[in-house]
């Protein structure tokens, strides 16, 4: 504890010598009668104290102590104004200056201090925080000193960080990447439809693989977007899980890409919340009870029965609703066929693990009102993809992945002999 307190103090008197203790005593007056605007405030200003004191080291560094030169030919220059970004703020000031045989020589901590790029990732973070562009001067410390906090400029940052975060989406190397799973779902947005990968390692990490947009989500768009992430460097095979909402158009693309050799999981819950609107709503309850009992079982042929009695219970009701059962229930059992362990069998039986992606999408661009053509749209998707990406985990039951991963390997050597015979 004295070790502590004795810190403390010594960091108490740093500021008093830099300062001098009047400084000290008015800050604390101004924090005590506005509060935390006004220790903001003093935290810049301790900020630009900081940030200019690191500029002349560098220079002392490089040209010597005054009156002590250590290289000939350089001559330090006064000073100068600036401005630098200091957290999500910019701020003027005096910045030393180096001439090197009458040339100015540059001081990388100037140069790096001065960079936009940081205050642009500031602004886009509180952007899908739900910050406003035109509320944003509101929310910054009024030091008298700040400049370029209009909407206008904060839009164009906006557009800076967005189109970095698209550029940086679009161009990821996947050469590294060695899938397992991949969901595949449509986000719509205005008139577009953007179909969106995502994928799971054999780690049981979590990526964001890309997207691709068109009109509407068919087999076109689909197979364009397996092409690009293809020419990114990404492996795909018949060895891979895929796992959709049951979009006819995404279905046909794999299955003109692998055939019957397709690994295809089709979305439970979507299934469940289809078969119920084909059904009158005194029914509901009750197919919702035996469609959850049959999909619980854990043995394949266990689940194919409960399945097959669950769809002469349909029929006697809505023979639409039984076909519709009917045509998808080898894809909904797909992860019974292989012996998914039931923990596994949570992340990889839905799109929830994307639909939950698409819902921070949602939630981080509620401010943006209007999409003002493709770009924008790709931009802000790709910049919110990223994002969302930051709070991935390893999905549960990722230790069970390398022996099905083995399953799945025997299961399609079995399928090559048994075609060669």
């Amino acid at each position: 504890m004295r070790r502590i307190a004795q810190s403390k103090k010594n960091v108490k008197q740093l500021f008093e010598t830099m300062q001098g203790e009047e400084w000290m005593n008015q800050e604390l007056k101004e924090v005590m009668d506005q509060g935390k605007m006004a220790l903001d405030s003093c935290m810049m200003e301790i900020g630009k104290m900081v940030a200019e004191t690191l500029m002349l080291i560098e220079r002392e560094q490089i040209a010597g102590q005054d009156y002590h030169p250590s290289r000939e030919g350089l001559q330090k220059w006064g000073f100068q104004s600036g401005s630098i970004y200091l957290g999500d703020q910019k701020v003027k000031v005096a910045h030393p200056r180096l001439r090197a045989s009458g040339d100015e020589l540059h001081l990388g901590t100037y140069e790096r201090l001065k960079k936009p790029k940081e205050f642009s990732e500031q602004m886009l973070l509180r952007a899908m925080r739900g910050m406003s562009g035109r509320k944003y001067r509101e929310t910054v410390t009024e030091l008298g000193e700040q400049f370029g906090i209009s909407a206008s400029s904060i839009s164009n940052r906006l557009v800076e960080a967005t189109a970095d975060k698209l550029k940086a989406l679009r161009e990821r190397d996947l050469s590294g990447f060695d899938a397992f799973a991949i969901f595949l779902d449509t986000i719509h947005r205005g008139k577009a439809a953007f179909i969106v990968a995502l994928g799971i390692d054999t780690q049981g990490n979590k990526r964001n693989l890309g997207f691709w947009e068109g009109a509407t989500e068919n087999k076109e768009i689909a197979e364009c977007l397996l092409s690009g992430l293809e020419s990114r460097g990404l492996k795909l095979t018949g060895e891979i899980i895929f796992v959709t909402d049951g979009g006819k158009g995404i279905i046909r693309a794999l299955k003109d890409r692998f055939g019957k050799d397709l690994i295809h999981q089709r979305c439970t819950i979507h299934k469940d919340r289809n078969l119920q609107r084909h059904l009158p709503k005194r029914f509901r309850k009750e197919a919702h009870r035996r469609f959850c009992r049959a999909l619980a079982l854990k043995d394949y042929e266990e689940a194919k029965r409960a399945l097959t009695d669950f769809e002469k219970w349909l029929r006697q009701i809505n023979e639409s609703a039984a076909d519709s059962l009917l045509e998808a229930k080898e894809e909904i059992l797909t992860l019974h066929r292989l012996s998914v362990p039931a923990l596994l069998r949570r992340t990889l039986h839905s799109t929830n693990a994307i639909e939950s992606m698409f819902g921070t999408v949602r939630f981080c661009e509620r401010n943006v009102k209007r999409h003002l053509g493709s770009k924008m749209s790709q931009r802000w998707l790709a910049a919110v993809l990223l994002h969302a990406e930051e709070g991935f985990r390893t999905v549960k039951g990722f230790k069970h992945i390398p022996e099905l991963i083995e399953r799945i390997k025997r299961e399609q050597n079995e399928k090559t002999e048994l075609q060669a015979a």
